[in-house]
């Protein structure tokens, strides 16, 4: 009898195997993977908030159909990636989108991409240390990007002037911010640390908290319920938006919110702010608009390697944001080195001990404190004496 020739089973190939999950909208698409899948993107530059959402879904592999360092500015996603050991395949092209289905079981070995037993494309392969090379390479194109960013700064301003000098578009909401601490919560670098050392001063001053799409659900996370939602809605889940918060939809200058619908169909009333600013600075500058005392920004970006890391359009929205807010300003990191809890465990301790004291020697100076003390004592001494008979 011919036995049939034996066939060999894919997860014995070498590389990685997992489901693909493609999208060219990388928020979309976080929203979707599942542990072990492989996403596929479309992202040039890949910045590190978008990093972080990709590592936080746990594929095994991520295939980009973009370069995602291109050299214009050192971009903080792709070190995130490798460093957390996820295979990053770049610079496949966009002919991956075509190439496979959602769902497929496709391999990655090397540079190259397989479908079942036949290879599609060919990309480049990163790991720690050719990252760290194009690291390099891009920090010589700063001084250009900067320049751009003085440009694109320009006609930002004039766009929005209006905006930014007199308010205009800002909606009303029926949360009051006057006079009082706002807390604005974006989905990034650090802000599960960040809202964790913050607790005590969430605790004490009570501040408005406000989550940028997916910052809401951080809060929630931690612990806290928002109090108002900004945003695209692309990366809020359902269960924020029906925590009763104000909702309010970043639209296009032009009026359009894609966003808008969603909520509508969960029933959810919602304003709309129009700005080609991003949806944080949205936050910021309502925030600013309302009359609070203090914004302290979570998951911000605190320095420029994070800040050129948004890309030219963001940089000019964050960057005359953060001039109009000024000191008003200032980030979670800063607010946990300056506060502390007023009352401390050792201060406590210390209270009650001299407390104590005070009540012994309260008791001993006078007359009836000397014969609850007298009583006292014979009772302790009753009570050894009966150890004692116990035991002997």
């Amino acid at each position: 009898m011919k036995l049939a020739p034996l066939r060999r089973r894919t997860d014995a190939l070498p590389g990685v195997s997992g489901v693909a999950r493609l999208d060219r909208s990388t928020p979309r698409l976080t929203g979707r993977l599942n542990p072990g899948d492989i996403a596929i993107i479309d992202h040039v530059d890949l910045d590190r908030a978008t990093a972080e959402a990709l590592v936080a879904a746990k594929p095994v592999a991520i295939i980009n159909a973009q370069p995602c360092i291109s050299g214009r500015y050192p971009n903080l996603g792709p070190q995130l990636i490798v460093s957390h050991g996820i295979v990053l395949l770049d610079n496949v092209g966009a002919e991956i989108f075509a190439s496979v289905k959602e769902g497929t079981k496709i391999r990655i070995d090397g540079h190259t991409v397989f479908v079942g037993p036949n290879p599609v494309l060919t990309g480049t392969l990163q790991d720690i240390e050719t990252v760290q090379a194009l690291m390099l390479e891009a920090k010589s194109g700063l001084s250009s990007q900067l320049e751009a960013f003085a440009v694109n700064t320009a006609e930002f301003m004039g766009r929005e002037r209006s905006l930014l000098l007199d308010g205009v578009g800002i909606p009303e909401i029926r949360t009051s911010m006057a006079k009082r601490h706002v807390l604005v919560v974006v989905r990034s670098h650090d802000h599960a640390a960040d809202l964790k050392s913050l607790k005590h001063y969430i605790r004490e001053f009570k501040p408005v908290l406000i989550g940028v799409d997916g910052g809401a659900d951080a809060l929630l996370e931690a612990g806290h319920k928002p109090h108002i939602i900004v945003g695209n809605m692309d990366t809020v889940s359902d269960a924020a938006l029906a925590t009763g918060a104000e909702v309010v939809v970043h639209a296009m200058p032009d009026g359009r919110a894609p966003g808008l619908a969603r909520v509508q169909d969960l029933g959810i009333d919602a304003a709309t702010f129009p700005t080609s600013g991003t949806s944080e600075d949205a936050a910021l500058l309502l925030a600013d608009e309302q009359g609070a005392d203090l914004v302290v920004a979570v998951g911000s970006h605190a320095n420029l390697t994070e800040f050129l890391d948004r890309g030219r359009e963001g940089m000019a929205s964050s960057f005359l944001t953060r001039l109009r807010l000024g000191a008003k300003l200032v980030d979670a990191k800063s607010v946990n080195r300056l506060y502390r809890n007023r009352i401390s465990g050792a201060a406590l301790l210390l209270l009650v001990i001299a407390a104590m004291v005070a009540i012994v020697a309260a008791l001993a100076v006078s007359d009836a404190g000397r014969t609850y003390l007298h009583g006292l004592e014979n009772s302790w001494t009753h009570f050894v004496n009966w150890l004692q008979d116990l035991f002997s």
